[in-house]
């Protein structure tokens, strides 16, 4: 058989994946930033895969988590919903009675707080707080060549130290919202008797006919979602954290700022979304 022959019957070469030819096409600056977001939305699906398949064997430490999140995060959220939120009321008791309608107070700390303050401080706080701390645990095991030694023993590290975190994570977010949707509108309550030229009871009258059933369920699903991710991202960036305790550092300052980003990101696209599938949410009465 002759070269050219060889050539003709010879089989062709193995195509490769659609997903590595997109990779590949993306240019180089910002194809690390596509496989990292690939490689988080894996690690997204490995923990509701395996969360939901096994419902089992990870509670104890789901509630343990839960509880330390609660211990570390419910004096930094109460203080910073009240800080941010005297600012913002002061703004807007100001802006109202300039405009004489200090009785739309209520309607004005619906949009303010329960829509918008309140889950962006809760994102923010637990962000910092505990996405740091997941971050620097899972990098510090890393380092240690614990993760690797879990492995070698035949055990799950996702299901071992990321679910818990994440759940935990998810669940505590979402309760820390009411937490400063409460305190928000408790200093709404306060600022009008305070500083407005109006009555609480006007302020309740004007939140009651302003608040749809949409605003609790919409802020308390964005930030059970915002949770989720932040525990993602920080379990993420521990699990693959390199060079040592520099690489660790590093691996927790990556965490926390795309935490950050996120939060303001999927605030915007959630809300955006949110008010277009309930029309009543744009309309003030």
């Amino acid at each position: 058989m002759t070269a050219i022959e060889e050539r003709d019957t010879a089989p062709p070469p193995p195509r490769r994946p659609a997903g590595d030819r997109l990779v590949t096409a993306v240019p180089g600056p910002a194809r690390t930033v596509v496989l990292e977001v690939g490689q988080m939305c894996r690690l997204l699906g490995q923990v509701v895969y395996s969360a939901v398949r096994h419902p089992r064997g990870y509670w104890k430490e789901t509630l343990d988590e839960m509880y330390a999140l609660l211990r570390l995060c419910f004096w930094p959220a109460t203080f910073s919903m009240a800080g941010f939120g005297f600012l913002i009321t002061v703004m807007g008791v100001g802006l109202l009675v300039l405009l004489g309608a200090a009785n739309r107070m209520g309607a004005f700390w619906v949009m303010a707080d329960i829509r918008e303050i309140a889950a962006f401080m809760v994102g923010m706080v637990v962000a910092g707080v505990i996405g740091t701390s997941i971050t620097s645990d899972l990098g510090a095991r890393r380092a240690r060549e614990e993760l690797d030694a879990l492995k070698v023993l035949g055990l799950d590290v996702v299901r071992m130290l990321v679910i818990p975190r994440v759940i935990a994570t998810a669940v505590m977010c979402a309760l820390l919202n009411c937490l400063t949707s409460f305190v928000g509108v408790l200093l709404g309550l306060l600022a009008v008797g305070a500083l407005g030229d109006t009555s609480s009871g006007a302020y309740l009258d004007s939140m009651s006919h302003n608040l749809y059933a949409a605003d609790v369920w919409g802020a308390e699903l964005k930030t059970l979602l915002t949770g989720l991710l932040i525990g993602v991202i920080c379990s993420y960036k521990g699990l693959n954290a390199g060079g040592g305790p520099e690489g660790v550092g590093r691996a927790v300052n990556q965490a926390v700022v795309i935490c950050f980003a996120m939060v303001w990101v999927f605030n915007f696209f959630f809300n955006a979304i949110a008010q277009g599938l309930n029309p009543n949410l744009l309309m003030l009465r």
